[in-house]
């Protein structure tokens, strides 16, 4: 049986922890694909494609290790393979949003582990005849995709049990799928070891059933909640206020009294509760979430990052080996075999350094934060919570409006030194590249989450999350194009690839553009607020003082007709 919210809500630190461990080890390691395609290569997967075209000599090259050998036919076809798995990678998001929204995350976690454990076992039954089961590869891959976003978008809304470090925790989650990309390096230095790659594909499996055991005990059947909505508790503390009145001096006194309610029963109907969250949540039609300026604005921003970064990760081995022979089809045995070397070496850094997504998320989660806690509640009832003498409290949209500007412009400067560094001809400069590619993966996602987060009700996220990301993964399928392009009219080289999707990464620059817009209109809306509730308060006050003199005058006139002055002595 599912937990309950409550009990989820005590396990929510476990929960947390394992997600970031199962997001490093199970979500997107589809991104760590330059060593995983130096590992097919060497089982021999459609390496068939090479005896057939052995005729074309510059096309082939020779693996000592086992007799396989190695094409562009071959890389071509195996990167066809990379695109279709990254593509679900994401574009699965749009239905698992609307399921998950309808649903809750815990049928779609035990799916998503279900088909991870199933896309190993796949990879580890054609590595046994590759020559027959290379096929497998595509379904496999497909599996692996899925899955693995299946674990990543459900652990999105399990940082609503965190309140104001939500952000934060939602950088980790995120952090932790773009440093999956590591899982494979990792994988490759125990195949270099010399353990069989179906034993590391069928042990890989077995662990992936552990999440799907962890899921069925720990994970609640509903949604998490806002921090807003507190249902995380079997009870609720409610604050009333008793207002009583003092006969003599007309004077109002407003007494807040705590009632504890009982959440688990039927709700009683609250007009001042209705009021305010059903016209925060509730009301808002999903049509315009879709159709706001700031949702739109994120998808070319997106779409137009994730081409950049998913073009990089399949033609970085390719275009590590243009540094390397610089294009010449005529290049000797020797500098052939540097070539590979210098790309498993270079490779093998990159992995390494995705961690740096699960080091450096946290920054960006920081900002996203910045100040909220001196933010005043949105649900905050001004009349019976908000005193005069307080000092005045900072807009908690506005500031998170703030956060989510800076955040998405420190993201794109950094994406755009990283398509200028990636043009230079230099081998060791490209690990420069490798350190911006990881740090904006991590950040690109953690302020699109961070925004939707803030921006939008928490009830549309997954949806509006599911939406960009398909759209931002159909315009990634672009790379393969392409890739074909650079390896065949451009005979490998990438560089006036990289210089248009340079200029393209400019556009970027317009959703912090508009987000500064939207806060300037918000800023002077909450001045012109601020007049108006200012006038208004000194017009009710007015009538009281006038009431107020008028009552001290009838008191001393009283006191004089009974044969009082008005220092208390008999007259």
């Amino acid at each position: 049986m599912a937990p309950s919210l409550a009990q989820a809500y005590r396990r929510r630190w476990w929960m947390a922890i394992t997600a970031i461990i199962e997001n490093l080890l199970f979500s997107a390691v589809l991104l760590g694909w330059g060593s995983l395609l130096i590992m097919l290569k060497n089982e021999g997967f459609y390496s068939h494609l090479c005896i057939e075209n052995e005729t074309v000599d510059t096309n082939v090259t020779s693996m000592e290790n086992g007799g396989w050998r190695s094409c562009v036919e071959q890389e071509e076809v195996l990167n066809l393979g990379f695109t279709i798995g990254s593509f679900l990678l994401s574009a699965a998001t749009l239905p698992l949003g609307i399921l998950m929204d309808r649903y809750g995350p815990r049928p779609l976690r035990l799916i998503g582990s279900s088909c991870f454990a199933a896309s190993c076992a796949m990879i580890a039954a054609a590595a046994y005849d590759p020559e027959v089961l290379s096929g497998l590869i595509f379904l496999a891959v497909s599996f692996n995709g899925f899955g693995g976003i299946c674990l990543t978008f459900t652990s999105l809304t399990l940082p609503n049990m965190f309140g104001n470090v939500r952000s934060t925790i939602l950088s980790l989650m995120i952090g932790s799928y773009a440093s999956s990309a590591v899982t494979f390096p990792g994988v490759k230095l125990i195949y270099d070891l010399g353990v069989s790659f179906r034993v590391i594909m069928w042990v890989w499996s077995g662990m992936a059933c552990t999440v799907f055991m962890n899921c069925f005990l720990n994970w609640p059947a509903e949604s998490f909640p806002a921090p807003e909505d507190i249902r995380y508790t079997s009870k609720k503390v409610k604050l009333s206020g008793l207002v009583t009145e003092d006969k003599m001096t007309g004077d109002r006194y407003v007494t807040h009294v705590a009632v504890m309610e009982d959440m688990m029963g039927p709700k009683q109907p609250e007009p001042e509760q209705t009021d305010t969250q059903s016209t925060t949540q509730g009301s808002v039609p999903l049509c315009h979430s879709v159709c706001s300026p700031i949702f739109l604005w994120s998808i070319i921003t997106m779409a137009m990052t994730q081409l950049r970064l998913i073009f990089f990760m399949g033609a970085m081995n390719k275009m590590l080996e243009f540094l390397v022979t610089h294009g010449n089809p005529n290049h000797s045995e020797e500098l052939q075999k540097e070539g590979e070397e210098q790309v498993g070496f270079y490779s093998s850094i990159f992995g390494t350094m995705q961690l740096l997504c699960l080091l450096t998320c946290p920054l960006i989660g920081y900002i996203m934060d910045w100040r909220l806690k001196d933010c005043e509640d949105e649900n905050a009832n001004t009349q019976t919570e908000k005193s005069q003498s307080d000092a005045p409290k900072r807009d908690r949209k506005i500031q998170k409006l703030t956060n989510a500007m800076r955040a998405f412009t420190f993201t794109n400067l950094l994406l755009v030194t990283f398509g200028i560094i990636s043009m230079f001809d230099n081998l060791h400069l490209q690990l420069v590249s490798f350190v911006l590619h990881t740090i904006v993966r991590g950040f690109i996602h953690s302020c699109c989450g961070g925004l939707y987060a803030a921006v939008y009700p928490a009830n549309h996220f997954g949806t509006l999350t599911g939406l960009q990301s398909m759209v931002s993964a159909a315009f990634a399928l672009l790379q393969q194009p392409l890739f074909i392009l650079m390896l065949g009219h451009l005979s490998g080289d990438p560089y006036w690839i990289n210089l248009v999707l340079l200029i393209f990464s400019l556009a970027g620059f317009l959703l912090p553009g508009y987000l500064f817009y939207h806060r300037r209109n918000l800023i002077r809306a909450k001045a012109e607020r601020d007049r108006l509730a200012a006038s208004q308060s000194i017009k009710e006050t007015t009538p009281l003082t006038q009431s107020d003199s008028g009552t001290a005058k009838s008191q001393a006139k009283g006191h004089a007709a009974n044969g009082y002055s008005s220092n208390g002595h008999t007259v």
